[in-house]
This record gives structure tokens, sequence and C-alpha cells, in this order.
């Protein structure tokens, strides 16, 4: 099975990936390595990405989940898959490939990049991530409030999705 926690920048998809990926012993990926440098650099500026800019980085995560899903991995990928596009490149109709959506309001959010150090995405891309997001409905994901402790986040997407 693939997880792929969504979410905008500073929802917590890397931290809450690792935690879960380390409690039921699955590999852990996160999208941000699969950016390309040009496109790092972009967001390091400010500068949002264009779909242009983001379709190399789609095309190589969802290669790599096809090769997991043949080689029969679990894997936790962390991944913001703001648009339903996105999302359906990334998971099509394979019911193997599951989808958790982290959701909090702006305000945390905000604060959460502001405390975070080193990280390329900048605060000012937030308003940015949101007006990109197209929320994914119930059905197609697990919805999971961010505001929450994360060993409850984690429990909930564990009881969610049966692992």
């Amino acid at each position: 099975m693939i997880i792929v926690i969504m979410g905008v920048a500073g929802s917590g998809k890397t931290t809450i990936g690792q935690v879960l990926a380390a409690a039921i012993e699955w590999e852990f990926s996160d999208a941000d390595s699969f950016h390309s440098t040009a496109a790092r650099e972009k967001m390091s500026r400010g500068e949002p990405l264009t779909d242009a800019d983001r379709q190399p980085w789609l095309q190589t995560m969802q290669t790599a989940i096809a090769q997991w899903l043949q080689a029969d991995k679990n894997v936790i990928l962390a991944c913001s898959a703001l648009k339903a596009s996105y999302r359906e490149i990334l998971c099509g109709d394979d019911p193997r490939v599951k989808l958790v959506y982290l959701q909090g309001s702006y305000e945390l959010i905000e604060q959460r990049l502001r405390d975070r150090l080193g990280h390329f995405m900048k605060v000012n891309l937030l308003q940015s991530q949101f007006d990109t997001l197209e929320v994914p409905t119930p059905a197609e994901a697990v919805y999971i409030d961010i505001s929450q402790d994360l060993g409850a986040i984690v429990q909930q997407i564990r009881n969610s999705l049966n692992i």
C-alpha cells in the first residue's frame, strides 16, 4: 500500500509521515526530494511553481509509486498534491494508493512556517498554496485535523486505514 499524505506547506506532512512510517515499519519518502534544483531555487526566491514546473516532479513521483506498487512495497509519501489533477497522476484509480488530507487553519499553518528554519518553502508562498488547493472529497481522502497532537493524528490515520 502507498499512503500519500497531502496538504499545504507547513501542515505537517513530513513529520506525520515519518512518525507514522516508523510506527508501522514502512518506508518513508518526501516529495520535496523529487524537486529539481531549479524548482527548489525558484521556491527559495519566493516564487510559486507553475503547473509546467510541477509536471516533471509529478511524473517522477508517479514512476516511483508504480515501482513501489510493482515491488509490493509499503510506503508513506509526503506530498502536497494540491490539485485534483496532480492526485490523479499520483494515485490514479489504484485502490492500493490511499490519500490522507491534513487540514488546518491558515493561522496555525502560517505560524508553523514562521517557526520552521532552513526550509526552502517560504511563508510568503502560503497564500498561493491555499489558492491552489483543491480540497479532496471525503470519499477520496481521510481527513485529519492537524490541530491535534501528533500521537492522536498518527493513531487516527492508523485507525482510518486499518494499519
